[in-house]
């Protein structure tokens, strides 16, 4: 079915607004030991957003937080000090990202999240984030969000001081 062009522009335009949602979402869980990055991530959720855990082990360990109050609340648990996540990154790829009715997106993903902790363990965990976006006054928020986990493992370190390898100066093939 072919769309009229400005149609086809929005969706374009609300798929970006969804990618530049979730990944700054990311980007300020990889720092929750700052309260002000955890009220910025609860403003990317609707006031009546659903954040939840699904399938073992997420559904137990994280749960189900309903509303913007009740997702800033878990999120501020982990702001401790010292800070619960010595590192934290998370990696997104594999991105669809359907329009369900106008101005309503579902996003899916594949995460990576690598972490060090500041008890001095480190674990490296895989899950599929699937997520429904609506369009709100100042871009997309979220309205719902799922994590699954795919597989989860503690790890030795991700930093380490040796030397990083690189190639001597001169080429081998000039």
């Amino acid at each position: 079915m072919n769309l009229p062009d400005a149609q086809r522009l929005q969706q374009l335009e609300d798929q970006q607004a969804v990618r530049l949602c979730i990944s700054d979402y990311m980007r300020l869980c990889d720092d929750l030991n700052n309260l002000d990055n955890v009220h910025a991530a609860g403003q990317l959720f609707t006031p009546d957003a659903r954040w939840e855990g699904v399938g073992e082990p997420y559904a137990t360990r994280l749960g189900v937080h309903q509303g913007r109050e009740a997702i800033v609340a878990m999120l501020l648990r982990y702001v401790r000090q010292p800070a619960h996540f010595a590192m934290n990154a998370h990696f997104l790829c594999s991105e669809m990202i359907n329009c369900e009715q106008p101005r309503r997106l579902r996003g899916r993903w594949l995460m990576l999240q690598t972490s060090a902790f500041s008890t001095g363990s480190a674990h490296l965990n895989a899950a599929e984030i699937i997520a429904w976006f609506v369009h709100a006054e100042d871009g997309m928020q979220i309205a719902h969000f799922t994590t699954r986990n795919l597989f989860s493992r503690p790890v030795n370190h991700w930093n380490s001081a040796d030397e990083l390898p690189v190639p001597d100066e001169k080429p081998l093939i000039e």
